[in-house]
């Protein structure tokens, strides 16, 4: 039977970060900025997070940074980037804090996948 390896900080980080950014959006939610019913953002965060927590695949890594990459697109092309800094679009503050919230979990939880990645491939090729 193969056992299961203890989390990495790493991946423990990635797991925090994706979790810091969910709430994040739960904030913005509560703030009165528009979601749809079931926000997709949900299980864009979510399902890495449980890959890297119960799957502990290297993909799920590689999945972690798409995510990112891809949230931090849709931050720039929907234009919420705006709310960022201004304070009087819906949501006001309350959705302003909220969408930091989010991009820093986003940031946190990519930047440690790439280095858990890297760090995996070294361990492996040496």
């Amino acid at each position: 039977m193969k056992q299961k390896l203890p989390l990495s900080a790493a991946d423990r980080l990635i797991i925090a970060g994706l979790i810091i950014a969910t709430v994040g959006i739960v904030i913005q939610i509560v703030s009165g900025v528009h979601y749809p019913k079931v926000p997709p953002v949900f299980f864009i965060l979510l399902i890495p997070a449980g890959l890297v927590a119960f799957g502990r695949w290297r993909w799920a890594r590689v999945l972690t940074i798409l995510a990112g990459l891809f949230l931090l697109q849709g931050l720039f092309a929907s234009g919420a980037y705006v709310r960022l800094l201004d304070v009087n679009r819906p949501g006001g503050f309350g959705g302003s804090a909220g969408l930091w919230i989010q991009q820093v979990g986003e940031v946190i939880a990519t930047a440690a996948a790439v280095f858990a990645l890297i760090r995996s491939y070294s361990v492996q090729t040496s």
